[in-house]
């Protein structure tokens, strides 16, 4: 598609921000919701679940709502899942049970399923390859800064009232009009003639999508509690630091497109990982709260490269035929690996401490690293 408008660049830039949103809106009112529901057994980890359980919802039925979508139209899918996302997302403003709560945001997640899936296909409808890695390069830098604003703004009404955070996601509302009138459907030839197995080749990529999202989504589900609880620091301060590291995934974004023309994209994989083991394991050093100002920037950074490597690697492996459906599995292995971190994470938690468990991930990563650089060398 040539000759795409201004405004229609901004739409599609504006419905992928409210994927990065999905979560990190509320991320700083949990400490705050585990305060109001001191009544509830397991508490600690029910609200780590109000972070994730979107995740799970769109794990689940991810690869089911890319052949929906397919059927159904882009167009028509996003336009249902702008309003259902302000309606679910919301609902943290009135709900006052912990179940009901869990539950709206299952719900929030096949929104965000939906957008994710139909945000991503476009843009491989739209550009050509030089062009999508130059487009997602902006489009991972404006999901980062949309976070920026939406974990500052959480923060800063999370400590008037955790309930008010919630009210951020009555943002989709508004972007209803865009969608309706500058979305243009890309139709794809030979519609009947589609194949629905999965290409083979992609299922390393699924796996290193997983991986990379279990290892990133340690910062959003720990370093919270760890600032609030450990440094008492406030919820906005709290914000500050994450919206640091939603920056710094902005620059790490735009960077992707250079290293691109240098490095292939599993190089440019480990060059992130080793960024993020890095940062981890400073964060196991950290004895003064600001210090999280330099540990932040890394993680954010090298979380920004590998995020958008990761989408340019899924779409340079499908077909225009494929996009959607492939588009589906990939968002289902990003976010399994969302809704595992805090599980598989938190039995190690409990034993090491928030602290002391950063440290652990950080150098077992950078282990990792090397013990793949070495096997790499002596096999070429």
């Amino acid at each position: 598609m040539e000759n795409i408008k201004k405004l229609t660049i901004l739409t599609l830039l504006l419905i992928a921000m409210t994927t990065s949103m999905s979560n990190v809106a509320i991320v700083t009112a949990l400490p705050h919701l585990k305060e109001y529901f001191t009544d509830i057994a397991n508490i600690e980890f029910y609200s780590r679940l109000m972070l994730t359980l979107p995740s799970l919802a769109i794990a689940l039925l991810a690869p089911f709502l890319g052949h929906l979508i397919f059927k159904f139209g882009k167009k028509r899918a996003v336009i249902i899942a702008l309003i259902s996302f302000s309606l679910t997302g919301s609902a943290g403003l009135y709900l006052d049970s912990i179940q009901m709560l869990l539950f709206s945001r299952a719900l929030f997640g096949v929104c965000v399923a939906t957008l994710m899936i139909v945000s991503t296909s476009l843009i491989g409808d739209y550009f050509k390859e030089q062009n999508r890695h130059k487009f997602m390069g902006y489009q991972s830098a404006f999901m980062a800064l949309g976070g920026v604003v939406f974990v500052l703004g959480g923060g800063v009404l999370s400590d008037i009232s955790w309930r008010y955070s919630f009210g951020i996601y009555l943002i989709g509302f508004l972007l209803v009009p865009l969608a309706i009138t500058q979305l243009k459907e890309v139709i794809v030839k030979d519609e009947t003639q589609i194949d629905i197995e999965i290409n083979s080749r992609m299922y390393y990529i699924y796996f290193l999508a997983f991986f990379y999202m279990l290892i990133f989504f340690i910062l959003p589900t720990q370093i919270p509690f760890l600032i609030i609880e450990t440094f008492k620091a406030s919820g906005s301060f709290a914000g500050t630091i994450i919206a640091l590291a939603f920056l710094s995934n902005a620059l790490g974004a735009i960077s992707f497109p250079k290293l691109k023309a240098r490095f292939s994209y599993s190089s440019i994989y480990i060059i992130g990982l080793t960024i993020i083991a890095i940062g981890f394991s400073g964060v196991g050093f950290i004895n003064h709260i600001y210090f999280f100002f330099l540990t932040s920037p890394l993680l954010g950074f090298g979380g920004g490269l590998m995020m958008t490597n990761m989408t340019a690697w899924m779409l340079s492996k499908t077909s225009a035929k494929k996009r959607v459906k492939t588009s589906g599995y990939f968002t289902s292995a990003l976010f399994l690996g969302q809704f595992s971190s805090p599980i598989v994470f938190h039995p190690l938690v409990n034993s090491l401490g928030v602290q002391s468990f950063f440290f652990t991930i950080g150098i077992s990563l950078l282990a990792i690293i090397g013990s793949i650089l070495v096997y790499i060398k002596n096999k070429y």
